[in-house]
């Protein structure tokens, strides 16, 4: 949620299911294992979205995990979750130089959505925080205010960094960039919006970047797990305590699961989305019953009214989710 009138319905928001969307499954390596959970939660519409998806690059398996919410309608998050890693993956520099071929796809990505804009009278938005998982290295890229925590020696550590309007360093990139930001309920650009980057806001674009800030992570042995959430969760919940909540549940649909629903207890008033990203290769926990023939297995839950946009030797697995 980024808008100030976010909270009134609009012909663009999704319409919220009447369950959660729920999933999970395990690389072929055995190296990670992935849950999510996604809950329109106390709300009538839907605008979070979320990927997971594993694919092989030159020879890698490559993980891809990305939460997206929305603001001023769901157009955004959903078409960001549509294209970016797609454009990802496709990028020459993957491999090579990955944090790079990030930034070129996220502004790619940025670009491109404007474009489809043209005919759209009201203006659209989103976050992402993403996850990307190459050989020993995790990559963690955001705009906005989606976060991005991992587990690390039984510690939380958040690897992203809310973009806020009233940070020092955002405040004067907008006001530099002609730009102003002032108090409505919370610090927002322009009066309007709560987070200083996004993908979309063409009216705001001049100020609200879509270029991510990347931190590179070792996937090594003290590397227990990663917890990307909207700020449905964060809004009520701390880094330490979620990480506390995983940290007992080995199977991460679950611990997504568990995330969501302590966020909907404590009262969060957004859409709650979650994703869990548990490495294995060095704590000796493996679900074979996931595994099968291909690059993974999927144990998702659905609506049965969702499907994924799963393709041919890939797999995609992401949905808009559904409601409490």
């Amino acid at each position: 949620m980024g808008y100030l009138d976010s909270v009134l319905q609009s012909p663009n928001q999704i319409h919220a299911e009447e369950q959660p969307v729920t999933g999970g499954g395990l690389s072929q390596n055995g190296k990670f294992s992935y849950g999510y959970a996604s809950s329109a939660g106390k709300r009538s519409s839907m605008e979070d979205f979320y990927e997971t998806r594993i694919d092989g690059v030159d020879g890698e398996i490559v993980g891809l995990f990305g939460v997206f919410d929305g603001h001023g309608g769901a157009r955004a998050a959903e078409y960001v979750k549509h294209h970016l890693f797609s454009n990802l993956i496709k990028h020459p520099k993957f491999i090579a130089d990955t944090k790079s071929a990030i930034a070129d796809a996220y502004s790619h990505t940025d670009s491109e959505f404007l474009k489809s804009e043209n005919s759209q009278n009201r203006d659209a938005g989103s976050t992402a925080s993403t996850a990307i998982l190459v050989g020993d290295r995790l990559l963690v890229a955001n705009v906005g205010d989606s976060r991005a925590v991992i587990c690390r020696g039984g510690e939380a550590i958040a690897v992203s960094r809310d973009h806020k309007p009233d940070q020092s360093d955002e405040r004067q990139r907008i006001e530099d960039a002609g730009g102003f930001v002032m108090w409505a309920g919370t610090w927002r650009v322009g009066g309007v919006l709560a987070v200083s980057r996004a993908f979309g806001d063409k009216l705001l674009k001049q100020y609200v970047v879509a270029d991510p800030e990347i931190k590179e992570e070792k996937v090594d042995s003290s590397l227990e797990f990663l917890i990307l959430a909207s700020d449905g969760l964060w809004d009520v919940v701390t880094n330490e305590e979620a990480v506390d909540m995983v940290k007992p549940i080995q199977d991460s649909e679950e611990a997504s699961k568990k995330l969501m629903k302590e966020a909907y207890q404590r009262g969060s008033a957004d859409n709650i989305t979650c994703v869990v990203v548990r490495f294995l290769e060095n704590c000796g926990h493996s679900d074979s019953s996931k595994r099968v023939s291909g690059i993974q297995a999927d144990t998702s839950k659905r609506h049965s009214g969702d499907s994924s946009n799963q393709l041919p030797g890939k797999h995609s697995d992401s949905s808009k989710g559904g409601s409490h």
